[in-house]
């Protein structure tokens, strides 16, 4: 038997094949990261020679917000776990070895109150029930935990005593919100919520920054990876001083924040989540920053209006979802010509398309690159470029 296969069947995780949340736990670790380094060097050798990928000590419970969909079965059993890659059949898990061990134990604690308290979960083929999702985001720093209740109606019978079991069990949960979806959609959060407990947010601590961190707002799922790839993102920009920095794609300001506290002259946000912005807006407060403000709206939009000012950025933080960046950003991003543009993507073939698009139509070449785990046992690969204007040597 090889290594690998042995991995699945002597493994600790029963429900591997189920799931499909962890494409590579076949592999050992050390597999992995040679397979998502040879990954982004096919992709993205052509544009210069690709460091070696930075892995993670301890790639077990490494992520901070972790959520469970409700399932009643045919028996009356309620499960939770998540759902079957490409399906909404719930597949039960009470442990997973990337998630916060904290977060799954309260999880499985809801799970078993549900019946005590006469509340049902909810049913999608119907549209009635209660209990949707739970949503759970701790604070890896400060240890504080959000508890995010995902139901199907507004209606939440003994609330308050729901509320004091739970935070009995676990005090380290500091928050607890409501949250009412009963939208048929894919989408786990709706737009209407209530804080039932605490503030209605947590906090955390990244690269020495504090960040208020709400249910809906975008935070990097492992913090210890984070710090890993902020810190290279802030090394290529080379901050002096007395530049401008543009972030987009801000989310709750997470990178303009850490370059503002890093000595950046001034920055720049642009989001278009505007509970992320609001986020945005408290957290340069809370770090005592004056150098940085934010803007809600579409980055390509703000790009495309930008590059007709006069005052341009020095620096331009990319930090794109999945899908990557659109010709109205990349084409506004060369018109206004920054010295220096440092690309985090999290999906490399869209990068690359990026990154093609860039060195055909503008005088920018590609410097540095760097990989990085973010997401161990996935096929999931985070990676840092330097890009400058190709007569610069940084």
């Amino acid at each position: 038997m090889s290594k690998s296969k042995a991995n699945i069947q002597n493994g600790s995780c029963p429900v591997y094949k189920k799931c499909g949340g962890c494409q590579l736990q076949n592999m050992t670790y050390p597999e992995q990261l040679a397979f998502k380094q040879k990954k982004v060097e096919r992709l993205l050798k052509k544009y210069c020679a690709v460091k070696p990928i930075i892995g993670m000590e301890n790639p077990y419970h490494y992520r901070n917000k972790v959520q469970a969909a409700f399932y009643t079965d045919r028996r009356g059993k309620i499960i939770s776990g998540v759902y079957q890659s490409g399906t909404h059949h719930v597949v039960g898990i009470d442990s997973c070895q990337t998630e916060d061990e904290t977060a799954d134990r309260i999880i499985v604690a809801v799970r078993k109150l549900l019946p005590s308290f006469k509340l049902s979960t909810y049913n999608e083929d119907t549209g009635k029930g209660f209990l949707r999702h739970i949503l759970v985001k701790r604070g890896f720093a400060t240890n504080q935990v959000m508890l995010v209740l995902v139901t199907g109606t507004p209606v939440f019978p003994s609330k308050n005593n729901f509320v004091k079991a739970i935070v009995k069990q676990f005090p380290e949960i500091t928050t607890i919100v409501q949250n009412i979806n009963n939208q048929s959609t894919n989408l786990v959060l709706g737009n209407n919520q209530k804080v039932l407990y605490g503030k209605g947010y947590i906090e955390d601590i990244l690269c020495g920054c504090k960040f208020r961190i709400s249910p809906k707002s975008f935070y990097q799922i492992n913090p210890v990876q984070t710090e890993v790839l902020y810190n290279t993102a802030i090394d290529y920009a080379d901050l002096r001083g007395s530049e401008t920095v543009l972030d987009a794609y801000c989310g709750i300001g997470t990178i303009g924040i850490v370059a503002a506290s890093r000595g950046a002259g001034s920055v720049i946000g642009v989001e278009l989540n505007p509970d992320a912005v609001r986020d945005a807006i408290v957290n340069a407060k809370t770090n005592e920053l004056k150098n940085i403000r934010f803007f809600r709206g579409d980055a390509g939009e703000f790009m495309q209006e930008a590059s007709q000012e006069s005052e341009k950025p020095d620096i331009v933080f990319m930090d794109p979802p999945r899908a990557g960046s659109d010709e109205k950003f990349l084409s506004s991003l060369i018109k206004m010509s920054p010295e220096r543009v440092v690309y985090i993507s999290c999906n490399p073939e869209t990068l690359a398309r990026d990154l093609d698009f860039l060195t055909k139509h503008s005088k920018y070449s590609v410097k540095k690159i760097q990989p990085v785990d973010m997401f161990p046992h996935t096929s999931h690969v985070e990676t840092v470029v330097l890009m400058s204007k190709v007569n610069t040597t940084k």
